[in-house]
């Protein structure tokens, strides 16, 4: 019985040790693991966009103003002007409208952690509210 007690409560220490180990590089570690894949090629990893071509996420004027909307960016795509810090971009946007409300919600969650300081959550409710308006 000891032993078997001993066998749980040592699978229980490294579950809680992988588990406070996943987090710690970021709270929204698919929202990182999404932007990787469906964002990064254009905005770059660390966010700063690409010179002249392509929009910064980080440190954006146009993204603090429209984060909510920046989910119809993502999953409908944009094309057009944009003016982000005093600069306009032409770019066209491709759509990801193969993720998921959620999978948007946890992208805006990384980027508002990863590059803001008091930006606030976002909840999946107010992402699936701005989606439905945004296809009407």
């Amino acid at each position: 019985m000891r032993i078997k007690y001993r066998l749980t409560a040592s699978l229980a220490a490294l579950l809680l040790f992988l588990f406070f180990y996943s987090c710690k590089d970021t709270p929204y570690q698919q929202g990182k693991i999404l932007y990787e894949i469906s964002c990064a090629n254009c905005h770059m990893e660390d966010g700063s966009g690409l010179e002249g071509l392509i929009p910064p996420l980080a440190d954006s004027d146009y993204y603090r103003q429209n984060i909510l909307e920046s989910a119809c960016l993502i999953r409908n795509g944009m094309e057009g002007k944009v003016v982000v810090n005093g600069r306009t971009y032409e770019q066209p946007m491709p759509n990801n409208d193969r993720l998921t409300e959620f999978e948007i919600t946890n992208i805006l969650n990384y980027i508002n952690s990863a590059w803001y300081d008091d930006l606030p959550y976002v909840k999946l409710a107010d992402v699936r509210r701005t989606l439905n308006a945004c296809t009407e």
